[in-house]
């Protein structure tokens, strides 16, 4: 166990009460990540509210989290919870390695840092799927606004400039960042000058993307909404703390047990409880301890609380099939070695952009299974399904915490997905093999000129995932949703849940952005209920 204060000197805040079933505080937030830090930073600022965050790995310290040119290091490392999907016919039988960060600002301590807002016709599905216009684009803006601090052109409707979280561009992208760019404008597809303007409100386009990058290290969100209560008494962070179950007084949370130096601990809730860890370990503590689908839940032996049949249903994923070319010679690589990206449609007639690229500047090697050889030097486009059709699911393989959750992804198990595939793939060739990249490439490796079926046979063995796992425990009104517009659990009182797992729909592009929106909205909807008074937050009253 690590008590986790801002200076290493300053002694651990140890004044909440102990009593026989262990510490009281009046919320607790399970998991350090994108949503969960946001959260707790929120409920703690008031300074009336006593907080616990709870975080399973350790700190964020690390040359491979500060340099954001490391972030691949961290794959497969302590630092990744190394989930691994079950063999999917889709992708002729493979195992997609499933990375989710494990640490102090979760997949935000990881990832690529990449800042996408998500498409504004996926907000507008989420309010229409919960039945509460509060998750519309129109309102989601207001939280981006209070988000930000946008560090380019001014743009009032849709940026902000005096929030926690540092958003930026690359200030001299790479030649072949500028060479994606020209490639689309020249097969028509618009130029914008951010992702996250009217880029998103549109059709699709290419630009230099935005990142969370700080005067060359990468800034996770721990560190922009945590870091900096840290030192406030009602605030305590512990490292190295498995969540295991919750615990029940009938259908009344009214706190966790968690593990913690081999041994189990009781952290007990006087308001509520909240859930932020990550779209497999969420429903897994959830079924665990007795929410889910009842049939599950007694084969495993595990009394039923609730019966939630939408619990670990509705899996989704952003895949991706990496199409490479090799350099002429070696080319630097920017940041954190993405610095452009393009959304488009592959059918002119959807609502909004179901092909999703992010360049990678450097080659990344294709599984062993596609048996294609990656070039010493050259570049990945990490070309993919931003809205997938295919639905995968969890199961439990057992009752106790040490027993792993079976994902089982689904993947191109819809025929949309394929021909949605086939068209991102065309799509990717057409801009890497234009003549705005001859300067910089010898020629394309991967996948090659190929027939309609060897183009298949190339996407199935060659699919990975964008980590971007989601929608496991939907907010909805139907049967199968798990939380209502409030973000809590039907049936169950004291109890919320705040990360990607909530989404009805996974969001076009990367989900760190969302997943701080779900976090500030969860803290605006938890201040609401107990009467909490929001301190420094200037556009709290607009949203």
């Amino acid at each position: 166990m690590k008590l986790y204060t801002h200076d290493e000197n300053v002694p651990a805040n140890t004044s909440f009460a102990h009593n026989t079933v262990g510490d009281v505080f009046d919320f607790i937030v399970c998991g350090a990540g994108s949503s969960g830090s946001v959260v707790a930073a929120r409920l703690a600022e008031n300074g009336n509210a006593s907080v616990l965050l709870l975080e399973a790995g350790g700190d964020h310290k690390s040359e491979t989290v500060l340099n954001p040119a490391q972030w691949p290091l961290n794959l497969g490392s302590s630092r990744d919870w190394g989930f691994v999907g079950q063999p999917t016919p889709g992708l002729d039988g493979r195992r997609l390695p499933l990375s989710m960060g494990k640490g102090l600002g979760g997949g935000s301590s990881i990832n690529v840092m990449v800042w996408a807002r998500g498409h504004k016709e996926d907000w507008n599905h989420f309010a229409a799927e919960a039945g509460d216009d509060a998750w519309g684009y129109q309102s989601i803006l207001g939280y981006y606004r209070r988000i930000e601090i946008w560090q380019g052109a001014p743009d009032p409707t849709r940026r902000g400039v005096g929030g926690p979280a540092y958003v930026a561009q690359p200030t001299s992208p790479q030649a072949v960042a500028e060479a994606l760019l020209n490639a689309a404008s020249a097969i028509g597809i618009p130029l914008y000058n951010t992702t996250n303007g009217e880029m998103m409100e549109a059709s699709g386009g290419a630009s230099i993307a935005e990142l969370r990058i700080r005067e060359g290290k990468r800034e996770t969100v721990f560190e922009s909404y945590v870091d900096p209560l840290l030192s406030r008494p009602n605030l305590m962070v512990i490292t190295e703390a498995l969540v295991t179950r919750l615990i029940f007084d009938g259908k009344r949370v009214r706190g966790v047990e968690a593990l913690i130096d081999g041994r189990r601990r009781q952290f007990m809730a006087h308001c509520e409880t909240v859930l932020s860890l990550g779209a497999i370990n969420t429903p897994k503590v959830l079924m665990q301890s007795g929410i889910g689908p009842e049939n599950e839940l007694q084969s495993h032996g595990i009394p039923v609380v609730q019966h939630l049949p939408g619990v670990g249903r509705n899996h989704q994923d952003h895949l991706a099939f990496g199409c490479t070319w090799a350099y002429r010679k070696p080319e630097a690589v920017g940041g954190s070695g993405c610095e452009a990206n393009l959304y488009w449609k592959s059918d002119a007639r959807l609502s909004q952009p179901d092909v999703l690229q992010c360049q990678l500047e450097f080659a990344v090697p294709s599984p062993l299974e596609a048996g294609l050889e990656t070039p010493e030097h050259g570049w990945t486009m990490f070309n993919g399904l931003a809205q997938p059709k295919s639905r995968g699911r969890l199961r439990l393989s057992g009752p106790d915490i040490n027993d792993p959750v079976l994902i089982e992804p689904n993947s191109l198990s819809e025929p949309e997905d394929m021909a949605a595939a086939l068209a991102a793939v065309e799509l990717c060739r057409e801009l890497g093999n234009s003549d705005g990249f001859r300067p910089l490439v010898t020629g394309e490796t991967a996948p090659g000129q190929r027939d309609r079926s060897g183009m298949i046979d190339f996407i199935r063995r060659s699919a990975v995932t964008y980590w971007h796992q989601s929608c496991t425990a939907k907010m909805g009104r139907d049967n199968m949703s798990v939380v209502d517009n409030e973000l809590k659990v039907y049936g169950i009182d004291g109890l919320r849940i705040a990360d990607s797992s909530i989404m009805p729909r996974i969001t076009t592009g990367n989900t760190m952005a969302p997943c701080v929106v779900i976090g500030e909205r969860a803290a605006v909807l938890i201040r609401n209920t107990h009467g909490l008074i929001a301190v420094s937050e200037p556009l709290a009253q607009s949203i």
